[in-house]
């Protein structure tokens, strides 16, 4: 294992996030303030509470995993994306580093990014109402394992795109609408029976579910098949992450 090239790619596409601080920190932590005061003063005022948990403490893991497959995808699709568009991946390629190391690289800033910010945004929730973490060996143990999968995820999203607008196609179109309607703000308890099931299609309630579990020991779905849910997306995704190198996908090309 070449771990000097591994530092490398990571300590550049950290420099990069710290150049940007502003907009890579600043702007989450606003935007997750926003929330409570809106969601706080609109709906938790007329919602004491979710299954015994306040409502303003309630969001608070939704609003973390909104924030952290936001933030992943979006670190590591640009990340991989942008050596391709400047034509800088062929030095990558043609150096002495395996996938492996490119993709350890890569993907280990994208996730280190994502859990940092969500760190920051559980701090700031903290401000707003009184937070406990019942089982908090899972909560990092799943913040990672989210964060790792959903920057491979990135990975394969930023290989994938052909310009800029691809980029923010499918976290805009696909993975922050199935954020909103995973139960970020809600339990999926609280729907009518056919939309329960319906919600039950959608994987990110699985994420949402066994995170909030973490929180609050409560769930809308069995705590292992969200963690089985998820090992199943890290799989997918490194599946995905060998064909690419495998074929040369996108890298070549």
């Amino acid at each position: 294992m070449n771990w000097f090239a591994v530092r490398s790619i990571y300590g550049f596409e950290m420099a990069r996030f710290w150049r940007t601080a502003l907009q890579s920190i600043v702007a989450p932590v606003i935007a997750t303030s926003l929330y409570f005061v809106v969601f706080g003063a609109a709906i938790g005022s007329r919602v004491a509470s979710v299954e015994g948990v306040s409502y303003g403490a309630f969001i608070v893991p939704g609003l973390i995993m909104l924030s952290l497959l936001t933030q992943s995808i979006a670190n590591a699709s640009f990340g991989i994306y942008f050596p391709r568009f400047a034509g800088t991946i062929y030095e990558i390629l043609s150096a002495p580093v395996s996938p492996l190391e490119i993709v350890l690289g890569y993907a280990g800033a994208a996730a280190s990014k994502s859990i940092l910010i969500g760190l920051i945004i559980l701090a700031t929730s903290a401000l707003f109402v009184p937070l406990r973490i019942e089982h908090p060996v899972f909560m990092v143990v799943f913040l990672l394992l989210t964060a790792v999968t959903f920057s491979l995820f990135g990975f394969l999203i930023g290989l994938w795109a052909d310009g800029f607008e691809k980029l923010q196609l499918v976290p805009l179109l696909v993975v922050t609408p199935l954020t909103f309607l995973g139960g970020s703000f809600y339990s999926i308890e609280m729907l009518p029976p056919f939309w329960r099931v319906v919600s039950l299609a959608n994987p990110v309630v699985y994420l949402i579910s066994g995170f909030r579990w973490a929180f609050f020991g409560r769930s809308d779905v069995s705590v292992g098949v969200s963690f089985g849910m998820a090992f199943l997306f890290l799989a997918l995704c490194l599946a995905g992450v060998t064909w690419i190198f495998r074929t040369g996908y996108r890298l070549k090309s």
